[in-house]
């Protein structure tokens, strides 16, 4: 079970981004660097290329652009070689997005999760912090410890000692790494607004995701 219970205040937070313009206008992509452009066109898979390519939020990132280029390459080469196979921090990811509120994030990995085997049924048990929904000790593991590493701060000992076994010292070090990469992504956006690409309005947001759940409960009345 996925520390977060379902009603869990987290899974109710204020959802960003929550006001109608960016607080800093992000560097066009179209201004990138080549070698930026040639590591982004590493990132596995298509979800997160062409209408679902987060331009707003590395465009915000680019504003440093003494650190952007590092940034990409350690982000990029982390998806193919992390222990977790892209399923794994997909779910991760998406789990972040619920814990800090961000519909940046959710909506962008929502058709990254699609094209790599995650039902519809699976986003929405992230989404409500369903992890008996899994068959996978593994993949609870994983969805427990984020929830502890973001609620807590920490892995406390009653739940190191029921999801640690399930990982490998590796799979540790980069379920933390991705956490943290992700709140990097989930702060950017939320503090600096950063506007959700229209071409991802037809996404449910974290909100409409929690009207559906509801909905589909009233029916089964």
């Amino acid at each position: 079970m996925i520390a977060t219970a379902p009603d869990h205040p987290s899974t109710h937070r204020l959802e960003h981004p929550n006001e109608p313009h960016a607080r800093i206008a992000p560097i066009p992509s179209t201004e990138f660097h080549a070698d930026w452009l040639a590591t982004l066109a590493r990132i596995p898979g298509d979800g997160l290329k062409g209408a679902g390519f987060p331009r707003n939020v590395l465009g915000t990132i680019a504003h440093d652009p003494e650190t952007f280029g590092p940034f990409l390459e350690y982000w990029v080469s982390c998806k193919s070689r992390f222990s977790l196979t892209v399923r794994e921090q997909e779910l991760v990811i998406l789990r972040m997005a619920c814990l800090y509120g961000s519909n940046y994030v959710w909506k962008h990995h929502v058709p990254v999760a699609r094209e790599f085997g995650i039902s519809e049924a699976e986003i929405a048990a992230v989404h409500a912090g369903d992890g008996d929904a899994f068959g996978s000790d593994r993949e609870q593991a994983l969805l427990a410890l984020t929830d502890e590493l973001v609620e807590k701060r920490t892995i406390r000992r009653a739940a190191w000692d029921a999801h640690a076994r399930h990982l490998d010292g590796r799979d540790l070090v980069d379920l933390i790494a991705l956490v943290s990469q992700y709140v990097l992504f989930a702060l950017m956006n939320n503090a600096f607004e950063v506007e959700i690409e229209p071409a991802l309005a037809d996404i449910p947001s974290l909100g409409g995701m929690q009207s559906k759940v509801a909905a589909a409960r009233g029916g089964e009345r």
